[in-house]
C-alpha cells in the first residue's frame, strides 16, 4: 500500500498555485554499461503492460535468460550512439522542454513549468511529479510523447503517475493526453520534414516504421495498429503518394510470438529483391531518436536492405527539437489546457497575487495558521 508523502514536511498553505506540464518518454539507461543496461532492463521488461505474461514464469525467464546476456550486447549498441551529453533520448527529451518551455513563456498569459520524466530510469516521472509538486502545481497536463497510443506505453505512463499521486495529500487538477496520432499539427510537421528530405534525397518508395507490438495485444482491443496506420495514410495523402510508393511495417520483434506485420526488416529486404534500389524509413511513432532508430533502423535495416541488392537507404530523423515540432506540442498543450487560469487571455498576474495575499490575509484574521 503506497504511503503519504512527507514531502515537503512542512507545507506552506500561502505558496501561488500553477501549471505543469509533464512531458514523458520512455527512458534510457544512466550509462552504456552492462550494469546500467541491466537495471535499466530489469525496471523496463518486468512492466506487466510490456510484457503480458504470467509473472513467475516471465520472472524465470527474465532474471535466468535476458538479464543474463542483453545487456552486455545492449551496452555495446548503446555505446555507439552515446553522446557528449548522454543519450540521445534524455538530451534531445530536454531539449525540447527547453523549447516548449519557451514557447509557453511567449504564448501564455501566465507561468507554466515543465518537467521531464522518464517511464524507465532516470529521471523517474516520480521525481519530475515531485519537482512540479515544489513549484507550487495544482494543475497537472500529463503529455506523453508517443503520438499513437499502446497500453505498453500510454497507459504504463498513466500507471506510473498514479503510483506517485497515490503519495500525495492534495491531488492536482488532472489531465491526460493519451494521443495524438491524428493531430493536424503533428501531421504537418512530420510532412514537411518528409517532404524537404525527399527533395533532397528522392526515394522510389517510402517506409513509414512503428515500433513493433504482439498480435494477441491488437486482438484484445489496442488501437496502437489502426493508430499507425491512419497517422501514415494521414502523410502519404498530404504527400501526395501513390499507393504503390509507400507502406507501413513494424521493427523490434521480441521473442517467439507472432508481432505485428509485415516487419520492416523482411519488407525491405522484399523490396531490394524486387528491384527497388532507392528507399527513404520514417519511425513517425518517435518523438525523439533514440537507440531504436538510430542504431536499429538507421544501420541494422540499412545493412539488411543493401545486402538484398538495394542502392540507396535513408533514414528520415525524429521531428526532435525542429520547431514545427515545438509549435505542435505547444499548440497540442493550449488545446489540452484550455480554460486553466495561466492559459486565460486575460490572466494578470499582479491580480492573482493581489487576490492570493489577500485571501491569505483573510484567512489569518479568521484563524487559520500557515506553517513556516
Amino acid at each position: 500500500m503506497a504511503t503519504m508523502t512527507t514531502v515537503p514536511q512542512r507545507f506552506s498553505h500561502d505558496q501561488p498555485a500553477g501549471t505543469g506540464i509533464l512531458l514523458t518518454s520512455l527512458g534510457t539507461p544512466d550509462a552504456p554499461t552492462a550494469a546500467a543496461v541491466r537495471r535499466y532492463l530489469a525496471e523496463f521488461l518486468w512492466d506487466s503492460r510490456v510484457v503480458e505474461l504470467p509473472r513467475p514464469l516471465w520472472w524465470l525467464i527474465l532474471h535466468g535468460i535476458i538479464l543474463r546476456f542483453r545487456p552486455a550486447r545492449s551496452a555495446r549498441k548503446y555505446r555507439t550512439i552515446w553522446t557528449a551529453n548522454g543519450s540521445p533520448l534524455l538530451a534531445i527529451t530536454r531539449q525540447q522542454a527547453t523549447a516548449v518551455t519557451a514557447a509557453l513563456a511567449e504564448s501564455c498569459p501566465g507561468p507554466v513549468r515543465v518537467a521531464v520524466g522518464m517511464r524507465y530510469g532516470n529521471p523517474s516521472i516520480a521525481s519530475a511529479l515531485v519537482e512540479l509538486q515544489a513549484a507550487g502545481v495544482r494543475r497537472l497536463l500529463i503529455l506523453p510523447l508517443y503520438p499513437q497510443y499502446s497500453a505498453a506505453t500510454v497507459a504504463s505512463t498513466f500507471d506510473a503517475v498514479a503510483a506517485e499521486l497515490r503519495t500525495w495529500r492534495w491531488l492536482p487538477e488532472l489531465r491526460f493526453i493519451s494521443h495524438y496520432h491524428d493531430d493536424p499539427g503533428y501531421l504537418d510537421a512530420l510532412t514537411d520534414a518528409i517532404r524537404a528530405a525527399r527533395l533532397e534525397t528522392p526515394a522510389e518508395r517510402l517506409l513509414f516504421s512503428f515500433h513493433g507490438l504482439p498480435k494477441r495485444n491488437l486482438l484484445a482491443g489496442d488501437p496502437y495498429h489502426c493508430q499507425c496506420h491512419q497517422t501514415a495514410r494521414l502523410v502519404a495523402e498530404r504527400l501526395g503518394l501513390q499507393p504503390e510508393a509507400w507502406a507501413v511495417a513494424f521493427q523490434s520483434r521480441f521473442g517467439r510470438a507472432e508481432w505485428l506485420q509485415p516487419y520492416a526488416s523482411t519488407l525491405l529486404a522484399e523490396w531490394a529483391r524486387t528491384g527497388v534500389k532507392r528507399v527513404a524509413v520514417v519511425c513517425p511513432g518517435f518523438a525523439a531518436d533514440c537507440l531504436e532508430t538510430l542504431e536499429e533502423i538507421a544501420v541494422e535495416n540499412r545493412q539488411t536492405f543493401l545486402d538484398a541488392g538495394g542502392e540507396r537507404y535513408r533514414y528520415l530523423p525524429a521531428l526532435n527539437a525542429a520547431p514545427a515540432h515545438i509549435a505542435a506540442l505547444t499548440a497540442l498543450i493550449h488545446r489540452h489546457a484550455a480554460g486553466w487560469p495561466e492559459f486565460n487571455p486575460d490572466y494578470d498576474a499582479r491580480a492573482v497575487m493581489a487576490e492570493d495575499t489577500a485571501r491569505c490575509r483573510r484567512a489569518l484574521a479568521m484563524g487559520a495558521e500557515i506553517p513556516r
